[in-house]
């Protein structure tokens, strides 16, 4: 977590700690579409608590409470974690920030070295496999007990998504959706004044700006190691993405292979480049450098190019 956008969750051991924070809970929405024909992701940032040996500290008597945040939520979350603090005397919040791309791997190290924060990020689209680990905390009892957190209040397809066999391992934090950043003048460079609306002439409008480009420019970045691109345009086309009542998942049908083939098409034909996330050094410099004219990616972005 999404979608749907990608998801964070935030991990915690202490649980009689853990519903006090969650008295400080935000929810936003954003559903932005380009085109209308663009599938809309679900991303939820979590509350979820990690089981583990209780690391919540005390420092003047008060309740210390570490946060891990991810992006750039975790640049901001410290303007929220402030007003809980003011709201809930004799808990302090810790927050760190880390990168998207370190996330995953450094929160199961420290799920493997029992040196988890107390509440941290999570990716919807990590909970069954931290469910699997046992490392998620089941916060049924707590969100029962909380004054302000009512499942009748989310999102309903986000909030199962923190369900695993009957528990709930997570609250969502918010849903958005990915759309598609692109150059206008580029565009308008290969002959088009609107970004087209159909694949057909998308692909043509991208197969022009590559031509058009050079060496080392390209049309679209769709990092190899993303997963909501290809599985938007599966699907677009159709596709339910599971079948069998949800045991098996529907790659192989014609719907989602339709939408899959024409994303490896645009490897194929060179109008993306078969690099991961990790192979870029800035997105921002590359997209205002001209390197890629599109780039698929959440709405949160929108200030940080205007940042940047």
């Amino acid at each position: 977590m999404d979608r749907p956008r990608t998801s964070v969750a935030v991990i915690g051991f202490a649980q009689r700690n853990v519903i006090r924070l969650m008295q400080r809970d935000v929810i936003r929405f954003a559903r932005l579409d380009i085109t209308g024909r663009f599938a809309r992701l679900g991303m939820a940032i979590l509350a979820a608590s990690l089981v583990g040996a209780a690391c919540t500290s005390e420092e003047n008597g008060d309740v210390v409470l570490r946060f891990w945040g991810m992006g750039r939520e975790g640049e901001v979350v410290a303007e929220l974690a402030r007003d809980f603090e003011r709201e809930n005397p004799g808990i302090r919040v810790r927050v760190q920030q880390i990168p998207w791309t370190a996330a995953h791997e450094k929160l199961l190290t420290a799920h493997v070295g029992d040196a988890t924060p107390d509440i941290a990020q999570l990716g919807n689209t990590w909970i069954a496999e931290f469910a699997a680990l046992d490392a998620l905390l089941p916060l049924d009892s707590l969100v029962a007990a909380s004054p302000t957190i009512d499942p009748a209040g989310y999102f309903q397809g986000i909030w199962e998504t923190n369900v695993v066999d009957g528990a709930l391992l997570g609250v969502p934090w918010y849903v958005d959706t990915r759309v598609i950043f692109y150059r206008t003048d580029i565009l308008a460079r290969a002959g088009y004044r609107t970004m087209p609306t159909t694949w057909a002439e998308w692909r043509a409008a991208m197969t022009r700006i590559r031509e058009q480009g050079g060496p080392g420019k390209y049309a679209i970045l769709l990092p190899t190691n993303e997963w909501p691109q290809p599985v938007i345009l599966g699907q677009q086309a159709g596709s339910s993405l599971l079948k069998d009542g949800g045991r098996y998942g529907a790659f192989s049908d014609s719907a989602f292979s339709a939408g899959f083939e024409f994303y490896a098409g645009l490897f194929r034909d060179s109008l993306a480049p078969a690099i991961s996330s990790n192979q870029i050094s800035n997105i921002y410099q590359e997209f205002a450098n001209g390197s890629y004219a599109m780039i698929i990616t959440g709405p949160w972005n929108i200030g940080e190019f205007r940042r940047r």
